[in-house]
């Protein structure tokens, strides 16, 4: 007996879903019988994706769009509706990081970082809300970071817009929860990416001293959440923030 897909029949729109834990969650969630609109700023990066899913027999497509601007926002969340006809899940994963130190950091290193992470969030869930809510049902998973909820040195502007991410996170779960539609977030701690890969020997010894299970998480480890958060089992659990971490921050 074939085990049953859980989200079959849904439509699940990934932002950054080319690469990364951004793929990871496009990977579960097609597990399990989502189709996949798969947003990133270069479509040739995101056609290249969804035609990886594709040859696995998953459906998906793929979109360009600018997440810090409202317009490219709109325009892509209208085409996946033309495409599927529906948008059932909204994963805001796309993200950038501009570390430096608060006294070097430019006024365009802190802009960039808070429009991509922050109002991107917000541009794809203005986006979607009102075809979500039409339909009274909904998931909105927004991913964070432990760096939102404990600061770090180096990340001044992607630690605030983390932040700005679970406070949206609680405020739009508190307006559409009468809607049906639930609205959470997951902050990762180290987690093994190409982003993570890049940092030196003594960096990355500093996260694992500070984690007690003394290693790095996968994107597979952030995507089994996030299917949690997509799939009925959460459907009384809105406006929540789970830590990835390994027990980081407890």
């Amino acid at each position: 007996m074939s085990k049953e897909k859980r989200l079959e029949g849904k439509v699940a729109l990934v932002t950054g879903g080319a690469r990364g834990i951004g793929k990871a969650i496009c990977a579960r969630l097609a597990a399990e019988g989502a189709k996949l609109a798969i947003v990133d700023i270069l479509l040739d990066i995101a056609e290249t994706a969804a035609a990886e899913f594709r040859t696995q027999d998953i459906e998906a497509a793929a979109f360009a769009a600018d997440v810090s601007k409202a317009e490219s926002a709109e325009a892509a969340v209208d085409a996946v509706m033309r495409k599927f006809g529906q948008i059932d899940l909204l994963i805001n994963n796309a993200g950038i990081t501009r570390d430096t130190l608060i006294m070097r950091m430019t006024e365009q290193d802190w802009d960039l970082v808070m429009a991509v992470n922050l109002k991107g969030t917000f541009n794809f869930t203005k986006a979607v809300c009102r075809p979500m809510m039409k339909a009274r049902s909904g998931k909105i998973v927004n991913i964070a970071s432990v760096v939102g909820r404990m600061g770090n040195p180096g990340q001044a502007n992607y630690s605030a817009s983390k932040a700005g991410v679970i406070a949206l996170t609680k405020t739009t779960a508190k307006e559409f929860a009468t809607r049906n539609i639930q609205v959470n977030a997951v902050a990762p701690g180290y987690i093994l990416t190409d982003m993570t890969g890049k940092l030196s020997e003594a960096a990355t010894d500093a996260f694992l001293s500070v984690i007690p299970m003394k290693r790095g998480g996968t994107p597979e480890d952030v995507a089994n959440v996030v299917y949690f958060l997509c799939s009925d089992d959460s459907n009384y659990v809105t406006g929540q923030v789970i830590n990835i971490d390994g027990g980081m921050l407890m």
